[in-house]
């Protein structure tokens, strides 16, 4: 492991360790304070930030960029905040933590038996989510993470995702496509963050005006499993409370093939995607780059 990797692994133990033990009012000064601090520094991930604000809020001018990154970063930190303390948060805390709206496309849904697939953006705090599902709804499901660097990094996350009632799949294609199709057709729910391709084999979808690519991989499990796939969108207020909306589901097309009823599916998702963000493009936390356009060509990669 290099230095760079231990120092990484180190900071993001200390977080989990220290700040789990701070009151929530200290964490919250904290959290507001690391972010004001990096957004003053305006490093690559608060530039990227700002500019993929400039394509959700068309024609801001610099100053409402600016403010729109702070409060990005504010809300950015806030997920942190609450993922370090979220393993030390009482049942109730976690169930009053949520509040979700039309969430009967979610209980209807895994009441007829064919399985649900939740499709989320990274906005506000997808881990919060998962948490009060499993506590509130008693609802244990299935996700996917993406391996992060260094690999001790990436066990922390399994174990802390393993601890609030998650089974974590390592993101590594058909392997972790199979399980999920099985947790499906055994009736189950499977919970994916799907605003951001991982792969080459993504979908390439109009997305607030010019062409992103998405990942397939929740279009074509509906597809093959019969599961009911459905958006869900999440925001912060001013309140200690998560906001968040189950959007319709997402139909699979009664024609085309395979690959065009994928894109017209993943579109669909896309488009309930940017509504969520339009509305709250502060709570999305994309410190990366994601359209086309602004990827690496000799690269494919941000």
């Amino acid at each position: 492991m290099s230095a760079q990797d231990r120092l990484t692994d180190a900071l993001y133990g200390l977080g989990w360790s220290t700040v789990k033990k701070l009151p929530e009012p200290v964490a919250v000064r904290l959290g507001r304070t690391i972010a004001d601090l990096a957004w003053k520094q305006r490093g690559k991930g608060v530039q990227r930030l700002e500019s993929n604000y400039a394509r959700v809020v068309p024609g801001a001018g610099p100053e409402r960029l600016a403010d729109l990154s702070r409060a990005g970063m504010r809300s950015y930190l806030r997920y942190w905040m609450e993922s370090f303390r979220l393993p030390t948060w009482s049942k109730e805390r976690i169930e009053d933590g949520f509040d979700g709206k039309d969430l009967h496309y979610l209980t209807e849904g895994l009441a007829a038996g064919n399985g649900v697939i939740l499709a989320l953006p990274h906005l506000a705090n997808w881990d919060l989510a998962g948490a009060w599902v499993t506590t509130k709804l008693g609802i244990p499901f299935t996700t996917v993470a993406e391996r992060l660097k260094p690999e001790t990094l990436y066990d922390r996350f399994v174990a802390y995702r393993e601890g609030l009632g998650m089974e974590v799949l390592p993101h590594n294609g058909d392997t972790a496509f199979g399980t999920l199709a099985r947790r499906l057709r055994d009736g189950g729910l499977v919970c994916l963050v799907a605003d951001r391709d991982l792969s080459a084999s993504g979908v390439e979808v109009d997305f607030f005006g010019d062409t992103a690519r998405m990942p397939a991989g929740p279009a074509l499990l509906a597809q093959q499993t019969g599961a009911l796939l459905l958006p869900v969108t999440l925001w912060y207020d001013e309140s200690p409370v998560m906001r968040g909306r189950v959007h319709p589901p997402v139909e699979v097309p009664e024609s085309g093939t395979r690959a065009e009823k994928t894109s017209v599916m993943t579109q669909a998702l896309a488009d309930a995607f940017a509504t969520g963000i339009a509305d709250h493009p502060e709570d999305w936390h994309m410190l990366q780059r994601l359209w086309l356009a602004d990827l690496d060509p000799a690269k494919g990669t941000s």
